[in-house]
């Protein structure tokens, strides 16, 4: 399994991060707002009300920095001295709570503000530390009850707390990872278009006007080639175990470096997903066997690979040729043992529609969570 994207340098945060900053600084403000309020309703209660208040004040100062860097960009507000500052006086917040109030009360010290502190420790550095942080807001809490005068919060209500601020946290930090995961997706995704539209008109025609025109047949191999790195390159094609587009186009360019067959290979919407190893191994060795049977004995000259799933994984190898009558025509070993027994092994099924004159399409299915 791949590991999620890792958080970049802090002079390399992108918009999206800067944007979560701001939204983070939103929050602080809000939760800070809603502390100084509750501060003023129970303030009767407070036992050491200098000490509260100054406390307070220290997060709406924070809150107020944290501010003006997310919208200046300063990189210092991912670094871990912020975070561990923020973190700092969160816990002290909370572990205040019961030596600044004299009797119970129905809110702690700075509220929901402390939260902001798990999320910011899960946007900068990820779910673990987030976690952490978390679990670090939840150890003050308790602490603070334990010096409290009076006895409030129950262990549920203290084990809640730290469950909320660790989930808090880990659940930012998961987020966050996914969200740069998607965002440099995009980016690669945006970078291969302005590539394939720069070179479109230019190298890859040039690279096929070679093909047509060159009587050498070592520079026609070569201009193919390079033709199908480069259009594997520019489909994002990066073979791992498990990736069923990549793996046919890899046979389809095979077929095409062997037998000359121009081969498209369509997918229908979003790939699929991740198939089993199993499954993708024996949908690419019966294209590679649909094709090299379409260019051999069909005399194709182009064929289509169609790609979908929508329930089961449904691929169709269509291509030009003389075509055949499958009713008149025993099968031979090509089809029996390396489209049908590959995708019978694997719980698949295969169709074959030929008709004289009007090409072959040989449909492949497999259920998308196959048998083991």
């Amino acid at each position: 399994m791949a590991s999620p994207p890792q958080p970049p340098a802090a002079a390399a945060r992108t918009d999206l991060e800067w944007g979560m900053a701001r939204g983070l600084a939103g929050f602080r403000w809000l939760s800070w707002s809603w502390a100084v309020a509750v501060l003023v309703v129970t303030r009767a209660d407070l036992s050491r009300p200098m000490a509260a208040w100054g406390l307070l004040g220290v997060a709406g100062a924070l809150t107020a920095v944290t501010t003006w860097a997310s919208i200046r960009r300063w990189p210092s507000l991912f670094s871990i001295p912020a975070v561990l500052v923020e973190i700092t006086v969160a816990a002290s917040l909370l572990f205040a709570d019961g030596w600044v109030y004299g009797e119970a009360h129905g809110q702690t010290l700075g509220s929901a503000w402390p939260v902001a502190a798990a999320l910011a420790a899960g946007i900068a550095f990820g779910p673990w530390p987030g976690c952490a942080a978390g679990i670090t807001l939840g150890l003050a809490r308790a602490l603070g009850q334990w010096v409290a005068p009076f006895d409030e919060a129950s262990t549920l209500a203290l084990v809640s707390s730290t469950v909320l601020f660790t989930l808090a946290g880990g659940a930012a930090g998961a987020a966050m990872a996914r969200l740069r995961q998607a965002e440099m997706a995009m980016a690669e995704a945006r970078a291969r278009e302005e590539v394939a539209r720069t070179l479109h008109d230019g190298v890859l025609q040039t690279l096929a006007v070679v093909q047509r025109r060159s009587g050498d047949p070592e520079l026609v191999g070569l201009a193919r080639d390079q033709e199908l790195d480069l259009r594997a390159f520019l489909a994002g094609d990066r073979r791992r175990s498990g990736d069923l587009v990549p793996a046919l186009r890899e046979a389809a360019a095979d077929v095409e470096r062997r037998d000359g067959l121009r081969v498209s290979v369509i997918v229908v919407d979003d790939p699929p997903p991740t198939a089993q190893p199993n499954v993708v191994e024996a949908l690419q060795g019966a294209v590679r066997e649909a094709l090299t049977n379409a260019a051999k004995h069909g005399r194709a000259t182009q064929a289509t690979v169609f790609v979908e799933c929508d329930g089961e994984i449904f691929c169709s190898v269509k291509d030009d040729g003389v075509g055949f009558d499958p009713s008149a025509t025993d099968e031979g070993m090509g089809i029996t043992a390396s489209i049908r027994g590959r995708l019978v092994e694997v719980g698949g099924s295969v169709e074959i529609d030929g008709r004289p004159g009007a090409g072959t399409e040989v449909r492949l299915r497999v259920p998308a969570r196959p048998r083991p």
